[in-house]
């Protein structure tokens, strides 16, 4: 029986020697199909930054903040931010109950931080705003322009 043993064992240890090439050559596939799959991804990544250095023009919609609920130093923080990209103008918006946080915006802007912002103009105007249970409710707005001057 220990023959028979033995001989019914070689056939498995065979069959696991045969089966062990074709794992093998399946997992050198899978290695050569992720990188394939990799680099797609590679390119989308380096194609994203090309697109945000294209426009060498400076849009108005850019030069917007919106004030909202943050704190008075993270609007700030990004007019100062705005200003350094697109020294000629900078629009402070703002509806509601942050118009006042607006106003306190550039007054701290103009009073602190850059001495030389000018106010150019100040637009107030109502927006007719859907509400969650489906009304149409009207919000005051404000648009504070501020640009460098002399």
């Amino acid at each position: 029986m220990s023959k028979e043993s033995d001989t019914a064992e070689t056939p498995k240890a065979e069959e696991t020697k045969a089966e062990k090439p074709k794992t093998e050559a399946k997992a050198e596939k899978a290695k050569a199909e992720k990188p394939k799959a990799g680099k797609p991804k590679a390119e989308k990544v380096a194609k994203e930054p090309e697109k945000k250095a294209e426009p060498a023009k400076f849009r108005r919609d850019e030069s917007v903040v919106f004030v909202g609920s943050k704190p008075l130093m993270s609007y700030i923080t990004a007019c100062v931010t705005q200003l350094n990209r697109n020294p000629e103008e900078l629009v402070i918006k703002a509806r509601g109950r942050a118009i006042s946080r607006a106003v306190d915006v550039a007054e701290v802007l103009r009073n602190r931080f850059m001495t030389d912002l000018v106010v150019r103009n100040i637009d107030i105007s109502t927006e007719q705003v859907k509400t969650a249970e489906g009304n149409v409710a009207n919000v005051s707005a404000m648009e504070i322009t501020l640009v460098r001057g002399t």
